[in-house]
């Protein structure tokens, strides 16, 4: 089994593969959940091993964090690591709020949904446009202080932002949007974050499921973000990973997850799970090691985008 990660600057220790969990409870984004189905994801994340759920007040509004809450009863706390976010406000339309009064509310309601003492890291969500980011940090840096999380993240927020938020070297950790074929984040942010020993986590590693295999050339317009030369060559890049694959015993979704687990830059990866078989599978990647050759070439195939 894999290594344990550490975050930031924080006490939080981790396995470099979690669970994303907007599908756990996150009727407001996907159609067709079933909470069972969620409780068993998140069991089958616990019994495999994985250490980190990664939750949010926007998933379900609360189902999420309520239905974790309700299964991690039967497990022993100090074995696993909750991260989840706030940022919409319920009172205003759900628009990003980051004044510290409501952040810190927001920190007592997860802890509430969850059934917990602490929670180990508390991401804002999104920014707002008007609360200094410092100023919203510092109030995390207080309930951290307090002994009610451990460890200070931002979410969505932009490489200005994220210098704002970190003018007191508080934050500990960024989660943004970022995959083999979305990697705008490896010029400047990534350097920063490694300057200032930030971990980070993206979301969205398998893009919405493009990067696991299942998809043909035939499938182009269910991601209209790509032209048709962009997914041409995607599908190319994929048969070539497939062959790496392979020689692991392993699937496309494996692999690709054993590479962001390998990469320097990434601290954990989170694909999400809508039944537990998704969960078993995924956990399988901490178990594969690919090479450092191998780890170039899946690089340079995606190394356009």
């Amino acid at each position: 089994m894999a290594q344990r990660i550490k975050i930031g600057k924080s006490t939080v220790t981790t396995t470099p593969l979690g669970l994303g969990t907007n599908k756990v409870g996150g009727h407001n984004l996907f159609d067709g959940l079933k909470d069972e189905d969620g409780v068993e994801v998140v069991k089958a994340a616990l019994e495999d091993g994985i250490s980190l759920l990664d939750t949010a007040y926007m998933y379900g509004l609360g189902k999420s964090e309520e239905i974790i809450g309700n299964v991690t009863q039967d497990y022993d706390r100090s074995k696993f690591v909750i991260a989840t976010k706030a940022a919409q406000d319920p009172n205003n339309d759900l628009k990003p709020n980051n004044d510290p009064k409501f952040l810190k509310k927001s920190v007592d309601d997860a802890l509430q949904r969850l059934q917990t003492d602490y929670i180990d890291i508390f991401y804002i969500h999104f920014p707002d446009d008007k609360t200094p980011k410092a100023e919203a940090v510092q109030a995390l840096a207080e309930e951290k202080k307090a002994g009610k999380i451990k460890a200070i993240g931002v979410s969505n927020f932009s490489l200005d932002q994220i210098k704002e938020a970190n003018a007191d070297n508080q934050v500990d950790i960024v989660e943004d949007n970022y995959s083999l074929v979305h990697r705008e984040a490896e010029k400047e942010e990534f350097p920063y974050l490694k300057e200032h020993q930030i971990s980070f986590v993206p979301y969205f590693p398998l893009s919405s499921g493009l990067l696991t295999g299942k998809y043909t050339p035939a499938d182009n317009s269910k991601f209209s973000r790509f032209s048709s030369k962009q997914y041409t060559a995607i599908m190319a890049a994929l048969e070539k990973v497939k062959a790496i694959a392979v020689a692991h015993q392993a699937t496309v979704a494996q692999t690709i997850l054993a590479w962001y687990i390998k990469n320097q830059n990434i601290s954990v990866v989170i694909p999400g799970a809508r039944v537990a078989d998704q969960v078993h599978s995924n956990a399988q990647a901490m178990d594969i090691t690919i090479s450092d050759d191998e780890f170039k070439q899946i690089d340079q195939l995606f190394k356009q985008f």
